[in-house]
């Protein structure tokens, strides 16, 4: 039995095009890893806000942290937080390495 090969050229159009040139290939890689950095960004953000105030003072820790932190959005929502970060970054690792 005879197989049937396909061939790809630069000439077809786009939507028919199944293998992504290197510079399509670079532009979705750059496209991805920044919205998933730039989450990152916002969700590292967010939990810095939440320590502001009660227990650092900019980048110092105030003495009266001692007594215990109580996130203003509360514990669930602040570890929620803390676990997307992980993933976000967990993500744009693998995703970096072409481990996806």
């Amino acid at each position: 039995m005879a197989k049937q090969f396909t061939v790809i050229s630069g000439n077809r159009p786009a939507e028919a095009r199944t293998i992504l040139l290197p510079e399509d290939k670079f532009k979705h890689f750059r496209n991805v890893m920044g919205v998933v950095l730039q989450d990152a960004q916002k969700t590292w953000g967010d939990l810095w806000d939440e320590l502001q105030g009660e227990v650092v003072d900019s980048v110092m820790v105030r003495p009266d942290a001692e007594h215990g932190f109580k996130p203003k959005s509360g514990w669930p929502e602040f570890l929620e937080k803390m676990w997307i970060l992980k993933h976000q970054l967990d993500y744009a690792k693998r995703f970096s390495e072409d481990r996806m």
